[in-house]
């Protein structure tokens, strides 16, 4: 078994606008695994998110991954010496597992192309107008559940707009979504989820900054007790919040402190495949929600999270998850996987 690294920075067609600023490109490491005779090959990718990813600056050099790798496999245990980097643990994981095609990833209807996988539309920051152009085309293309990223322009332009999509569909028709990435302080979000609220929105991500634990728990709990009531409320999904959250004690601790309604998984950010099949069995046993999504990563990074979420979400998604970002890229590298509507299908692939 032989492993290489190479290097690769996507380019985003159009700016990638959050509350946090703009992605113009991202930066990914391709760890490419074969064996002697070079037949067979397993991908995995490794791409922290600038000022976000709790490992961010573990890979500054090619040397630096090398390093860590060999580490970690030279342990009784590569996932549990590869904790702290959540980026590369995910990048190993789906490596071995794509080499292997371990049974764990490659044996689920998704993963032998019978179904497909819903997701939700994803409506990037910009202007009234061109969000609501965005919202139009994911309509046309048949998503029935859209997620808008909020927080960084004016707030009565994103009321308005949500005002309008609802004005238009129906909760029973359109499952709405929002994410503001930790825009607000929590006396703002506190009155703005009161306002989102009336309008039979699925779930707000991340309304505050994280480490706020003490004030997350306070929004979270308010929406119980609206709900409890019969109320209009806004259930709380977290996002950031469990970023460097890496040791399953802490893992326990952040949901039994917090008690969000759902929280939002994301390998690349979250643990890799390990951590998030951990975040997802503590969330279970409080009985809250979640779903899987792609942390901007290139079409094998986003195969690799579908495989997870199809094997931890499976057999049949009727849930959408977060996959729509194969088209961001106009230089994302080509891999098996098919876009029919809104739901994303790995490419039946004939034996040779």
């Amino acid at each position: 078994m032989n492993i290489s690294l190479s290097h690769r920075t996507l380019h985003f067609r159009k700016p990638a606008r959050t509350s946090r600023g703009e992605y113009l490109t991202h930066d990914a490491i391709i760890i490419t695994i074969r064996d002697e005779e070079g037949k067979r090959i397993g991908l995995g990718e490794c791409a922290p998110l600038p000022d976000l990813s709790s490992d961010r600056d573990a890979y500054t050099r090619m040397s630096d991954v090398a390093r860590l790798i060999e580490q970690a496999l030279a342990s009784d245990n590569y996932a549990e010496t590869l904790r702290p980097y959540p980026a590369l643990l995910f990048a190993l994981e789906s490596a071995m597992y794509d080499y292997q095609q371990n049974p764990l990833l490659y044996d689920t209807p998704f993963a032998r192309s019978e179904v497909g996988i819903p997701m939700n539309g994803l409506v990037w920051m910009a202007d009234y107008d061109e969000m609501l152009t965005q919202v139009k085309q994911k309509l046309r293309q048949g998503f029935r559940c859209i997620k808008l990223k909020i927080g960084a322009i004016d707030w009565n332009e994103e009321l308005r707009l949500i005002q309008t999509i609802r004005s238009r569909f129906s909760k029973d028709t359109l499952e709405l979504r929002v994410d503001a990435n930790g825009a607000w302080t929590p006396e703002d979000a506190e009155q703005k989820i009161k306002q989102l609220a009336q309008y039979d929105i699925h779930s707000i991500e991340q309304p505050i900054a994280p480490y706020q634990w003490k004030e997350m728990a306070h929004l979270c709990r308010l929406q119980d007790e609206a709900r409890e009531k019969g109320e209009k409320h806004l259930p709380i999904a977290l996002d950031e919040e469990l970023i460097g959250v890496n040791t399953l004690e802490e893992k326990r601790l952040l949901l039994d402190t917090i008690r969000p309604q759902y929280i939002v998984i994301k390998p690349t950010l979250h643990g890799g495949m390990t951590g998030s099949i951990e975040w997802v069995s503590e969330a279970n046993k409080r009985g809250i929600g979640s779903w899987m999504t792609s942390a901007l990563e290139s079409n094998i990074g986003l195969r690799n999270v579908a495989l997870l979420a199809a094997r931890v979400y499976g057999p049949n998604i009727t849930f959408p998850q977060g996959l729509g970002t194969g088209l961001l890229y106009t230089d994302n590298i080509e891999m098996d996987l098919e876009l029919h509507g809104s739901k994303m299908w790995r490419a039946l692939v004939e034996e040779v």
